[in-house]
């Protein structure tokens, strides 16, 4: 008894040295699909919102505290765009079916119109006596993804 329990630590033992963790159980796409779907339909939804953005005349704000509360938001929706979008594929790739995973894709290619609608909002930051470096934006998206994606991750 003894002898079968530490010859199954030294296996446990060797294979967290060798960095191999034990065969995770295999996800079905019945398991995989609805939560790919649940992150597509939140990253269409903010598409939309940003079409809307690019679309509308620049909003009019009589101080910048409330055009930086405005822009700080629509930084937010980005954030959450890409975080939906790269979780969507997390999901994605834990099961091995192609429709899944290119589902999964589709969104990716629509980042641009987050982009384009931070173009927009360059304008609008003029035209509001503010200003911001789109870079210094995606750095900060790029940089806060992570911790979106942990707050959006479905519950197993």
């Amino acid at each position: 008894m003894v002898g079968t329990a530490v010859r199954a630590g030294m296996a446990l033992s060797l294979v967290f040295l060798a960095g191999v963790a034990p065969a995770a159980r295999a996800q079905t796409v019945e398991e995989v699909r609805p939560r790919v779907d649940h992150h597509i339909r939140e990253a269409e939804q903010i598409i939309r919102h940003f079409q809307e953005v690019v679309s509308a005349d620049c909003p009019r704000f009589a101080s910048r505290d409330e055009w930086r509360q405005y822009f700080d938001g629509e930084v937010e929706q980005a954030t959450l765009l890409v975080a939906h979008v790269e979780q969507a594929w997390i999901e994605a790739k834990r099961v091995g079916d192609d429709d899944v995973r290119r589902a999964a894709k589709a969104p990716r290619r629509r980042i641009d119109e987050a982009r384009g609608a931070l173009e927009k909002l360059q304008t609008c930051a003029s035209d509001n006596g503010a200003s911001f470096s789109p870079l210094a934006v995606w750095n900060r998206i790029e940089r806060e993804v992570p911790r979106r994606q942990d707050a959006i991750a479905l519950p197993r």
